[in-house]
């Protein structure tokens, strides 16, 4: 099962119309520079079905979500950062400003 899972979440990466990705963008220290980043990949990519915003939200929601439990906490939360700071980029609210 395992097997199967890295192999669809590796052809999902390839073959989608996923963004074309900086290398090492999820491995940045600064949030806001991956912010940066996704929304620099987002707004050049002809092949995303979304907007740019959407699009660069779904692939850092995506890495999150396929690390799992491998993600070390800390670049966790740098990686939580770098939601807000695409919100910011993009003009939405952010989770610390939508009352939770």
């Amino acid at each position: 099962m395992a097997e199967e899972s890295r192999r669809w979440s590796q052809r999902v990466a390839e073959t989608s119309d996923a963004l074309d990705l900086e290398p090492g963008v999820f491995t940045l220290d600064d949030p806001r520079e991956v912010a940066l980043s996704l929304q620099r990949s987002a707004e050049k990519s002809r092949r995303r079905k979304a907007d740019p915003f959407r699009s660069a939200m779904s692939m850092l929601n995506f890495y999150i979500n396929r690390a799992g439990r491998q993600l070390p906490a800390e670049r966790r939360r740098r990686l939580e950062a770098a939601k807000d700071e695409l919100r910011r980029l993009y003009g939405r609210p952010t989770r610390s400003s939508s009352g939770d």
